[in-house]
Protein backbone atom coordinates (compact mmCIF):
# COMPACT_ATOMS: atom_id res chain seq x y z
CA UNK A 1 0.00 0.00 0.00
CA UNK A 2 1.24 3.46 -0.38
CA UNK A 3 2.87 5.39 2.06
CA UNK A 4 1.10 9.34 2.68
CA UNK A 5 4.96 10.63 1.76
CA UNK A 6 4.13 9.00 -1.87
CA UNK A 7 0.36 9.90 -2.33
CA UNK A 8 1.38 13.47 -0.94
CA UNK A 9 3.12 14.90 -4.92
CA UNK A 10 -0.55 14.12 -6.24
CA UNK A 11 -2.18 16.47 -4.38
CA UNK A 12 -0.72 19.18 -6.32
CA UNK A 13 -1.92 18.21 -9.19
CA UNK A 14 -5.60 17.23 -7.95
CA UNK A 15 -5.61 20.62 -6.64
CA UNK A 16 -4.88 22.33 -10.00
CA UNK A 17 -7.53 19.43 -11.31
CA UNK A 18 -9.90 20.97 -8.84
CA UNK A 19 -9.23 24.78 -10.35
CA UNK A 20 -9.65 23.04 -14.18
CA UNK A 21 -13.10 21.12 -13.06
CA UNK A 22 -14.66 24.41 -11.89
CA UNK A 23 -14.06 26.18 -14.90
CA UNK A 24 -15.04 22.95 -16.90
CA UNK A 25 -18.96 23.36 -14.98
CA UNK A 26 -18.76 27.64 -15.97
CA UNK A 27 -17.82 26.77 -19.36
CA UNK A 28 -20.88 24.17 -20.00
CA UNK A 29 -23.30 25.47 -17.95
CA UNK A 30 -23.30 28.39 -20.62
CA UNK A 31 -23.99 26.58 -23.23
CA UNK A 32 -27.77 27.08 -25.07
CA UNK A 33 -29.80 24.29 -24.34
CA UNK A 34 -33.13 23.09 -24.95
CA UNK A 35 -36.23 23.40 -22.93
CA UNK A 36 -36.62 19.71 -22.27
CA UNK A 37 -38.28 18.63 -18.68
CA UNK A 38 -38.80 14.75 -18.57
CA UNK A 39 -40.72 12.80 -15.73
CA UNK A 40 -38.38 10.30 -14.91
CA UNK A 41 -38.28 7.73 -12.43
CA UNK A 42 -34.78 8.03 -10.70
CA UNK A 43 -32.87 5.57 -9.69
CA UNK A 44 -29.31 5.40 -7.64
CA UNK A 45 -27.08 3.02 -5.40
CA UNK A 46 -27.89 4.83 -2.06
CA UNK A 47 -24.52 4.85 0.79
CA UNK A 48 -25.60 5.43 3.91
CA UNK A 49 -23.80 9.01 4.26
CA UNK A 50 -21.93 9.41 1.07
CA UNK A 51 -22.67 11.19 -2.70
CA UNK A 52 -23.35 7.77 -4.27
CA UNK A 53 -20.39 5.65 -6.01
CA UNK A 54 -20.16 2.47 -3.84
CA UNK A 55 -23.45 1.10 -1.79
CA UNK A 56 -25.55 -1.60 -0.81
CA UNK A 57 -29.16 -0.23 -1.66
CA UNK A 58 -30.97 0.94 -4.75
CA UNK A 59 -33.49 3.69 -4.11
CA UNK A 60 -35.76 5.97 -6.32
CA UNK A 61 -37.47 9.12 -5.86
CA UNK A 62 -40.55 7.56 -6.50
CA UNK A 63 -40.04 5.03 -3.02
CA UNK A 64 -38.08 2.18 -3.68
CA UNK A 65 -35.20 1.48 -1.31
CA UNK A 66 -33.96 -2.05 -1.55
CA UNK A 67 -30.82 -4.34 -0.74
CA UNK A 68 -28.60 -4.60 -3.79
CA UNK A 69 -29.41 -8.59 -3.24
CA UNK A 70 -33.50 -7.87 -3.85
CA UNK A 71 -32.67 -6.02 -7.30
CA UNK A 72 -33.91 -9.13 -9.41
CA UNK A 73 -36.84 -9.32 -7.88
CA UNK A 74 -37.72 -5.60 -8.75
CA UNK A 75 -35.54 -5.08 -12.36
CA UNK A 76 -35.49 -7.15 -15.61
CA UNK A 77 -33.69 -6.90 -18.39
CA UNK A 78 -35.97 -8.30 -21.82
CA UNK A 79 -36.39 -8.45 -25.56
CA UNK A 80 -38.03 -6.05 -27.48
CA UNK A 81 -39.05 -6.62 -31.14
CA UNK A 82 -37.25 -3.35 -32.95
CA UNK A 83 -33.77 -3.72 -30.90
CA UNK A 84 -31.07 -6.28 -30.93
CA UNK A 85 -30.18 -4.13 -27.33
CA UNK A 86 -31.68 -5.71 -23.80
CA UNK A 87 -34.21 -3.24 -22.35
CA UNK A 88 -34.46 -3.19 -18.84
CA UNK A 89 -37.78 -1.79 -16.24
CA UNK A 90 -38.76 -1.97 -12.96
CA UNK A 91 -41.66 -4.59 -12.56
CA UNK A 92 -43.38 -2.41 -10.87
CA UNK A 93 -43.77 0.68 -13.24
CA UNK A 94 -41.97 0.51 -16.39
CA UNK A 95 -38.66 2.54 -17.31
CA UNK A 96 -36.24 4.56 -15.56
CA UNK A 97 -33.24 6.51 -15.61
CA UNK A 98 -29.94 5.80 -13.85
CA UNK A 99 -26.70 7.85 -14.36
CA UNK A 100 -25.67 12.07 -13.36
CA UNK A 101 -29.47 13.14 -13.46
CA UNK A 102 -30.50 10.29 -10.97
CA UNK A 103 -27.56 10.76 -8.91
CA UNK A 104 -27.68 13.94 -8.45
CA UNK A 105 -31.31 14.55 -8.04
CA UNK A 106 -31.31 12.04 -5.06
CA UNK A 107 -28.53 12.97 -3.17
CA UNK A 108 -27.04 16.58 -4.43
CA UNK A 109 -27.12 18.09 -0.51
CA UNK A 110 -24.22 15.36 -0.18
CA UNK A 111 -21.94 16.93 -2.97
CA UNK A 112 -18.24 18.14 -1.42
CA UNK A 113 -18.89 22.29 -1.01
CA UNK A 114 -16.51 23.15 -4.11
CA UNK A 115 -18.80 20.75 -6.40
CA UNK A 116 -22.34 22.35 -4.33
CA UNK A 117 -21.05 25.48 -4.98
CA UNK A 118 -20.69 24.65 -8.61
CA UNK A 119 -23.97 23.65 -9.42
CA UNK A 120 -25.75 26.44 -6.98
CA UNK A 121 -23.24 28.66 -9.33
CA UNK A 122 -24.15 26.58 -12.84
CA UNK A 123 -28.05 27.53 -11.87
CA UNK A 124 -28.90 23.61 -11.43
CA UNK A 125 -31.74 23.41 -8.90
CA UNK A 126 -32.10 20.26 -6.38
CA UNK A 127 -32.94 18.25 -9.25
CA UNK A 128 -32.42 17.94 -12.54
CA UNK A 129 -34.79 16.76 -15.19
CA UNK A 130 -33.31 18.56 -18.13
CA UNK A 131 -31.85 15.17 -20.10
CA UNK A 132 -29.49 18.00 -22.31
CA UNK A 133 -28.67 19.39 -18.71
CA UNK A 134 -26.95 16.14 -17.51
CA UNK A 135 -23.17 17.49 -19.37
CA UNK A 136 -23.27 20.10 -16.22
CA UNK A 137 -24.28 17.61 -13.74
CA UNK A 138 -21.69 15.34 -15.03
CA UNK A 139 -18.73 18.24 -14.58
CA UNK A 140 -20.12 18.94 -11.68
CA UNK A 141 -19.64 15.11 -10.51
CA UNK A 142 -15.88 15.67 -11.52
CA UNK A 143 -15.26 18.45 -9.19
CA UNK A 144 -16.86 16.29 -6.67
CA UNK A 145 -14.23 13.18 -7.56
CA UNK A 146 -11.34 15.87 -7.27
CA UNK A 147 -12.01 17.27 -3.91
CA UNK A 148 -13.10 13.84 -2.66
CA UNK A 149 -9.66 12.87 -3.39
CA UNK A 150 -7.85 15.61 -2.00
CA UNK A 151 -10.06 14.38 0.96
CA UNK A 152 -8.87 11.47 0.99
CA UNK A 153 -5.37 11.68 0.83
CA UNK A 154 -5.61 14.34 3.73
CA UNK A 155 -7.33 11.77 6.23
CA UNK A 156 -5.20 8.87 4.76
CA UNK A 157 -3.96 6.29 7.04
CA UNK A 158 -1.39 3.31 6.05
CA UNK A 159 -3.36 0.15 6.62
CA UNK A 160 -1.49 -2.71 8.05
CA UNK A 161 -2.00 -5.01 4.74
CA UNK A 162 -3.25 -4.38 1.10
CA UNK A 163 -6.01 -6.86 1.53
CA UNK A 164 -8.71 -8.38 3.24
CA UNK A 165 -8.19 -11.97 4.24
CA UNK A 166 -11.16 -14.39 2.72
CA UNK A 167 -11.50 -17.63 2.78
CA UNK A 168 -13.11 -19.61 -0.28
CA UNK A 169 -16.45 -21.46 -0.25
CA UNK A 170 -19.60 -21.33 -2.27
CA UNK A 171 -21.73 -19.09 -2.54
CA UNK A 172 -24.06 -15.89 -4.45
CA UNK A 173 -22.91 -12.56 -3.61
CA UNK A 174 -24.53 -9.35 -5.37
CA UNK A 175 -22.60 -5.96 -5.80
CA UNK A 176 -23.93 -2.36 -7.08
CA UNK A 177 -22.03 0.55 -7.51
CA UNK A 178 -21.93 3.64 -9.85
CA UNK A 179 -20.15 4.23 -12.88
CA UNK A 180 -19.90 7.45 -14.60
CA UNK A 181 -23.19 6.48 -16.93
CA UNK A 182 -25.28 5.07 -14.22
CA UNK A 183 -25.68 2.23 -11.74
CA UNK A 184 -24.37 -1.38 -12.23
CA UNK A 185 -25.78 -4.26 -11.12
CA UNK A 186 -23.69 -8.01 -10.47
CA UNK A 187 -24.48 -11.53 -9.40
CA UNK A 188 -22.06 -14.12 -9.35
CA UNK A 189 -22.66 -17.61 -8.14
CA UNK A 190 -19.29 -19.07 -6.90
CA UNK A 191 -18.57 -23.02 -5.80
CA UNK A 192 -16.49 -24.51 -3.29
CA UNK A 193 -13.03 -23.84 -5.31
CA UNK A 194 -14.03 -20.35 -5.54
CA UNK A 195 -14.79 -20.36 -9.54
CA UNK A 196 -17.99 -18.76 -11.25
CA UNK A 197 -20.33 -20.89 -12.27
CA UNK A 198 -23.12 -18.13 -13.15
CA UNK A 199 -23.06 -14.05 -13.77
CA UNK A 200 -25.60 -11.82 -14.42
CA UNK A 201 -24.17 -8.44 -15.10
CA UNK A 202 -26.84 -5.28 -16.24
CA UNK A 203 -25.06 -2.62 -16.95
CA UNK A 204 -26.34 1.02 -17.03
CA UNK A 205 -27.01 1.48 -20.81
CA UNK A 206 -29.51 -1.85 -20.73
CA UNK A 207 -31.79 0.21 -17.82
CA UNK A 208 -31.27 3.36 -20.07
CA UNK A 209 -32.17 2.05 -22.99
CA UNK A 210 -36.40 2.43 -23.05
CA UNK A 211 -36.02 6.10 -21.78
CA UNK A 212 -33.70 7.20 -24.32
CA UNK A 213 -35.55 5.85 -26.56
CA UNK A 214 -38.86 7.57 -25.18
CA UNK A 215 -36.80 10.44 -24.74
CA UNK A 216 -35.76 10.69 -28.79
CA UNK A 217 -39.65 10.32 -29.99
CA UNK A 218 -40.71 12.80 -27.71
CA UNK A 219 -38.23 15.22 -29.19
CA UNK A 220 -38.24 14.47 -32.93
CA UNK A 221 -42.15 15.00 -32.20
CA UNK A 222 -41.71 18.55 -31.28
CA UNK A 223 -39.21 19.47 -33.62
CA UNK A 224 -40.50 17.86 -37.03
CA UNK A 225 -40.13 21.78 -38.48
CA UNK A 226 -36.12 21.57 -39.01
CA UNK A 227 -34.64 19.79 -41.71
CA UNK A 228 -33.34 15.89 -41.97
CA UNK A 229 -29.99 17.18 -41.23
CA UNK A 230 -30.09 19.24 -38.38
CA UNK A 231 -33.05 16.84 -37.09
CA UNK A 232 -30.52 14.27 -36.99
CA UNK A 233 -27.97 16.27 -35.17
CA UNK A 234 -30.15 16.75 -32.71
CA UNK A 235 -31.37 13.62 -32.24
CA UNK A 236 -28.27 12.10 -32.36
CA UNK A 237 -27.16 14.69 -29.23
CA UNK A 238 -30.50 13.63 -27.34
CA UNK A 239 -28.76 9.57 -27.34
CA UNK A 240 -25.73 11.37 -26.23
CA UNK A 241 -27.10 12.35 -22.92
CA UNK A 242 -27.11 9.65 -21.38
CA UNK A 243 -23.84 8.19 -22.43
CA UNK A 244 -24.82 5.08 -24.03
CA UNK A 245 -21.90 2.31 -24.37
CA UNK A 246 -23.29 1.70 -27.86
CA UNK A 247 -21.81 3.05 -31.31
CA UNK A 248 -21.67 6.95 -30.75
CA UNK A 249 -19.66 7.49 -33.16
CA UNK A 250 -20.00 10.63 -35.89
CA UNK A 251 -22.92 10.46 -37.62
CA UNK A 252 -24.12 7.20 -36.12
CA UNK A 253 -27.71 7.57 -36.62
CA UNK A 254 -29.93 6.53 -39.73
CA UNK A 255 -33.08 9.13 -39.82
CA UNK A 256 -36.16 8.55 -42.34
CA UNK A 257 -38.38 11.37 -41.69
CA UNK A 258 -42.21 11.44 -42.81
CA UNK A 259 -43.83 14.20 -42.01
CA UNK A 260 -47.31 13.01 -43.78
Amino acid sequence: VPTRRELEPLREKLVRGLELSSEVVDFVSGLDFPDQEMPYEFVSVAHPTEYPILGDRVVSDRGLDIDASDFLKHFEEHHVEHSTALHARLLERGEYLVGPLARYSLFAERLSPSAAAAAKKAGLGPTCHNPFKSIVVRAVEVVHAFETAISIIEGYEQPDRPDVPIEVRAGVGHGVTEAPRGLLYHRYEIDDAGLITDAIITPPTSQNQATIEHDLYHYVERHLDLDDDELRRRAEVTIRNHDPCISCATHFLDLTVDRS
